[in-house]
């Protein structure tokens, strides 16, 4: 069969332009209705891909996919990855996580389970199956680092007993659970840790920087800004980052990871803020609230790795990304 090519879509017609590629086949997506997967969904589709959308709808939404569902090469299960799935497919992608503070805080113990047996059980899939399957794992594991920016090799700083633990911890589990399936029983592996990523289908509610402040400077509310925002954080736009993901995917087995994916250019989070307000347009002030437990001071990716071994780097600046965000949260805002 000819492989059909994966690569960066272009904005006005989605067709692929990467040079490398692979054979058409079918791939599981977890988490396919959110707002990473429902972007992957879209570009394997477009690459002639059949995808299988596994989505709990704890936090995804069918809107994310709603130009999907009448595609014959797509298909949608409502289910919860905590419990036994079985499928036949030729890849997965676990990317079946809350991943904003607010919603895997609303019930950290479901925010575990998911991240440690969702992963078991998709393991089990692979090793059943003898195929790839790719981890969505998080710079969170980092924790609140004392090594700037942050290389794979580095093993973090994180409070295992705080409110951000269920998601740090679970993440950090699924990833040695991920290398001990890769040492004991050879399965085909790929972690990729994940930094702050932003664009469109972000939840209006999910409590994240970037959608935060543009949903607060489009109202003319107060900008909510945690701590003095001086604390830095790197943003990735989403076609950058599935860029990435679908770049590690393609690689040989031996290649296992981790590796960052996100964008190194780094921004103090009173500087996001008032970006936001002058692109809006917004008259809304800045006031400043009591910094969160455990959040961490710094955050940038070391991407020497990812642009090594992947050839990839994020090509879109903050600059650019911002207003395709602010966009797409004007039209939510006019249609609720």
């Amino acid at each position: 069969m000819d492989p059909v090519p994966i690569g960066l879509a272009t904005e006005d017609d989605n067709l692929l332009n990467t040079p490398f590629s692979i054979p058409r086949r079918r791939v599981l997506v977890t988490g396919g209705a959110g707002f990473l997967g429902s972007h992957l969904c879209d570009r394997l589709v477009a690459s002639g891909s059949e995808v299988l959308c596994v989505d709990n709808f704890y936090t995804g939404n069918r809107r994310n996919i709603h130009e999907l569902l009448d595609n014959p090469n797509f298909e949608l299960l409502r289910h919860d990855v905590t419990f036994p799935l079985y499928a036949e497919t030729d890849a997965i992608y676990n990317l079946a996580c809350p991943a904003s503070p607010v919603h895997y805080q609303r019930d950290p113990v479901a925010t575990t389970k998911v991240s440690v047996v969702g992963a078991i059980n998709m393991l089990g899939i692979a090793k059943r199956l003898g195929i790839k399957v790719l981890q969505a794992s998080t710079s969170e594991v980092y924790g609140d680092p004392d090594v700037h920016p942050q290389p794979e090799d580095y093993w973090g700083r994180v409070n295992p007993n705080g409110i951000r633990s269920c998601y740090d911890e679970g993440k950090r589990c699924a990833e040695a659970l991920f290398l001990d399936y890769w040492r004991q029983y050879q399965v085909a592996i790929k972690i990729a840790r994940i930094f702050n990523t932003y664009g469109p289908r972000m939840d209006v509610n999910d409590g994240r920087v970037i959608s935060t402040f543009i949903i607060q400077a489009l109202r003319g509310e107060d900008i909510t800004v945690f701590g003095d925002g001086g604390q830095t954080r790197s943003f990735c736009y989403v076609d950058d980052l599935i860029e990435g993901l679908m770049r590690l995917m393609a690689t040989e087995s031996d290649v296992t990871g981790p590796i960052n994916l996100g964008n190194s250019g780094e921004f103090t989070i009173a500087e996001i803020a008032t970006q936001i307000i002058d692109l809006v347009g917004s008259r809304s002030k800045i006031v400043h609230r009591p910094l969160p437990a455990d959040d961490p001071r710094q955050r940038q990716p070391d991407l020497g790795r990812a642009k090594a071994i992947l050839d990839w780097e994020p090509k879109t600046a903050l600059a650019d990304g911002l207003p395709r965000t602010i966009e797409y949260f004007e039209r939510e805002l006019q249609s609720a």
